[in-house]
C-alpha cells in the first residue's frame, strides 16, 4: 500500500483529498504548515508527496526541497489556477508534476499514478571530472569520497544536472534558487554559493572543468554526462 504525504492547510480541501486518496487505497500521512512537515519527514518515510505551494508560514518550495533531499520521492505541487510563474519555479526545483485548484479527482489519480510508476524508473547518474550525482539516493561524491552539500548547494548542483546542455542565466537561477526559510537568493548570495559549491565539487576551483562561466551570460555545465 502506497503512502502519500499530503501537504495542505485548507481543511475543506484535505478532507476531501485524504477521503479521496484512501478510497484509492492509499495511505495518507497530512500536514498543514512547512514547520510540521518538515518535522514529519525526519519520522516517516513516504512513496511520494502532494504539496500546495502556498502554505501560512513558509512555502510548498521549501518543503519540496526538504524532500528531495531526505527522501528523493515524487512531488506534485497543488497550485491556483493561472500561476505560471509558480509552477515553472516547482518543476525547475525538481517536482514531477503540478495540478491547478479546483481539480478533478479522475485527473488527480492519473496524476499520482504517473509519478509513482515514473518513480520506479532508473534514477539519472550523473558523472563528471570525478563527481557523481545519484539524484535516486541524493549521494553526491567526489574521487569515490562523499561531498557532503547544504541543501541549497544541492539544489544549485541540480540545476545544472538537469540542464546539461543549456546556458544557464544568472537570472535564471535566482528564479530557481530559494533559501531554506523560502526566501529568494540574492544576486550576492548565488556567487558566494557558486564559490562554495566549485570547491567542494571542482579539481581546482579557480579553473573549473564542471561549472563554467559564461562571461555576460551566466554558467553552463563541462563536458559530457551519463544517465
Amino acid at each position: 500500500m502506497k503512502k502519500i504525504f499530503l501537504v495542505e492547510d485548507d481543511k475543506t480541501i484535505s478532507k476531501n483529498l485524504i477521503l479521496l486518496l484512501q478510497s484509492e487505497g492509499f495511505t495518507v500521512s497530512h500536514a498543514s504548515t512547512q514547520a510540521e512537515a518538515v518535522s514529519m519527514l525526519t519520522e516517516y518515510k513516504f512513496d511520494m508527496a502532494l504539496v500546495d505551494i502556498s502554505l501560512p508560514d513558509g512555502n510548498g518550495f521549501a518543503v519540496c526541497t526538504e524532500i528531495k533531499q531526505t527522501q528523493n520521492i515524487p512531488v506534485i505541487f497543488l497550485t491556483a489556477s493561472g500561476d505560471e510563474a509558480s509552477v515553472v519555479t516547482g518543476l525547475n526545483m525538481g517536482a514531477d508534476d503540478y495540478i491547478t485548484k479546483p481539480f478533478r479527482p479522475r485527473e488527480l489519480i492519473a496524476r499520482i499514478g504517473a509519478a509513482l510508476r515514473k518513480a520506479d524508473r532508473l534514477p539519472v547518474i550523473f558523472d563528471r571530472n570525478g563527481l557523481s550525482v545519484d539524484t535516486a539516493s541524493g549521494i553526491v561524491q567526489k574521487n569515490g569520497q562523499e561531498v557532503f552539500l547544504s541543501a541549497l548547494e544541492y539544489r544549485l548542483l541540480l540545476v545544472f544536472v538537469n540542464n546539461p546542455k543549456n546556458i544557464i542565466t544568472r537570472d535564471k537561477l535566482l528564479d530557481e534558487l530559494w533559501d531554506v526559510t523560502g526566501e529568494f537568493v540574492s544576486n550576492n548570495t548565488l556567487t558566494v554559493y557558486i564559490k562554495r559549491l566549485r570547491e567542494k565539487i571542482e579539481d581546482n576551483p579557480s579553473k573549473p572543468q564542471i561549472i563554467l562561466t559564461v562571461h555576460g551570460t551566466g554558467y553552463r555545465l563541462g563536458g559530457s554526462y551519463a544517465s
